[in-house]
């Protein structure tokens, strides 16, 4: 994005703010131009490096390499060889610099929450933003305590959206980050079982997700999930105004005429206040249509046209990767990458598009454990191996250990053919030795750290997206 950094400040007005010393800066009073960066392969001229201390990397061991690829200067806590600011703790300073950056900005700051979907929203929304004005979005899934505030110092002046992604591990965890970036608009998408061995409860996801709503001040706005009453019922928690979607009629955004085409995609009539108009949507599963309709309220909150929000949904692609991302192979096997991460809500819509996909060719599923469910984790599994049983899969493949075993142990008792794998190296070997045949569509699903994001890159190298 082009455009003079929202905080045009010089090092010195920067450590002024921050309470922090200059320390071999050859020129205090030039502005810095650039976003803040963690990583300093991704620095840019005018950029500044924040040297954070990690369990496994200390960024201050970085910060000539940060100075020689064009940091301005590198925020840091004790002295590095290259120009920088030095501040009593880094992490703090950073809050303090996007705080500071959020207050200035002139763009309206949209923040959005769930248990599930929040990625693949977030890219929608920043996509149909754009045709409106500049549009400044979370990158990727950072969307805990770093990741907001280097969010919020990517924006410039010329930003008119700034879209910011949200994550939760516990409660208050929202309260800090909407005091860091005061919202205008608090978007929540559900509460399902996503973290529920770190939250405890649906009811206390509730609790911690409504944060997001409760933040807003009379004058905000909250969008809400009129399908999920958990997320419905936040409306009594803030004096902000609500706006409800979904598809029953108690939505002022809904969706009519849903249908899936024979790659999973949803096509839908989106109503609003406004109009209503057709959707084709590229990516793939019936619950992108909530997805949509959650983009299409913040959307119309925002007074853009109906049929402007239709036809960029319709035009929209999978931005982050790993998510229902599809690829056909030369040997005519479909695969759909949506590896990245999983928890039951969405292992449960992901099967269900594998299976609207099938149209007479074998539906495969190469499925992993889910991550971070507590005491939920066995039946979660068996759940997903009795979903796919009922769904009438061809073939549930288990990559791994005993969660990997539920899996597929209820799917085989459900009448599934199944096969167990011990690993993803022979996971990846073996189902492109025989057990994938021509023509199959195969869905690969788990959590990251389950490491079957390797399997599916594997599976579709040969392929082209779809």
């Amino acid at each position: 994005m082009n455009g003079a950094a929202v905080l045009p400040l010089t090092p010195r007005e920067i450590a002024t703010a921050l309470g922090g010393n200059l320390h071999l800066v050859p020129d205090p009073n030039v502005v810095v131009t650039g976003p803040a960066v963690l990583d300093s392969r991704a620095v840019t001229d005018g950029s500044v490096f924040v040297a954070i201390e990690g369990e496994r990397v200390d960024g201050h061991d970085y910060a000539a390499t940060a100075a020689a690829n064009g940091a301005a200067f590198v925020l840091a806590r004790r002295p590095v060889p290259a120009p920088a600011v030095l501040v009593p703790d880094v992490r703090q300073a950073l809050d303090a610099l996007a705080s500071l950056s959020a207050r200035r900005l002139p763009a309206t700051r949209i923040g959005l929450t769930g248990s599930s979907g929040k990625t693949s929203t977030k890219d929608l929304l920043a996509q149909v933003l754009a045709e409106d004005g500049p549009t400044t979005a979370t990158a990727g899934n950072a969307n805990n305590e770093l990741g907001v505030p280097i969010t919020v110092l990517a924006a410039t002046q010329d930003t008119r959206y700034l879209v910011v992604e949200m994550g939760a591990r516990g409660l208050g965890h929202l309260t800090e980050l909407t005091r860091l970036v005061p919202l205008d608009i608090a978007l929540v998408l559900n509460v399902g079982a996503a973290h529920v061995g770190e939250f405890g409860t649906p009811e206390i996801t509730a609790q911690a997700k409504g944060e997001l709503v409760e933040a807003l001040g009379p004058e905000g706005t909250a969008v809400l999930n009129a399908d999920d009453h958990r997320v419905a019922a936040m409306a009594a928690r803030t004096d902000a105004a609500v706006t409800l979607f979904g598809l029953g009629r108690q939505a002022q955004i809904r969706a009519e005429d849903v249908s899936l085409d024979a790659h999973g995609r949803p096509r839908f009539t989106l109503l609003t206040p406004t109009g209503k108009a057709p959707v084709t949507m590229r990516l793939l599963g019936a619950h992108q249509v909530s997805n949509a309709l959650a983009v299409a309220a913040v959307a119309h909150r925002l007074g853009l046209a109906t049929d402007l929000v239709a036809d960029a949904l319709s035009r929209a692609e999978t931005v982050t990767g790993g998510r229902m991302q599809l690829f056909e192979r030369p040997d005519g096997v479909t695969v759909i990458d949506d590896a990245y991460n999983a928890n039951p809500d969405s292992m449960r819509a992901a099967l269900q598009a594998l299976a609207a996909m099938g149209g007479g060719r074998r539906t495969v599923a190469v499925l992993g454990a889910m991550t971070e469910l507590g005491g939920t984790t066995d039946a979660a599994h068996r759940a997903v191996g009795e979903l796919a049983a009922e769904l009438g899969l061809g073939l549930v493949v288990g990559v791994g250990g005993p969660d990997a075993e539920l899996i597929t142990t209820a799917a085989a008792a459900g009448g599934s053919a199944v096969h167990r794998l011990p690993d993803v190296a022979t996971a990846a070997a073996e189902l492109d030795a025989g057990l994938l045949r021509p023509g199959d569509v195969v869905l690969v699903k788990s959590s990251r750290d389950s490491g079957l994001r390797a399997v599916a890159k594997a599976l579709a190298a040969a392929g082209r997206p779809a």
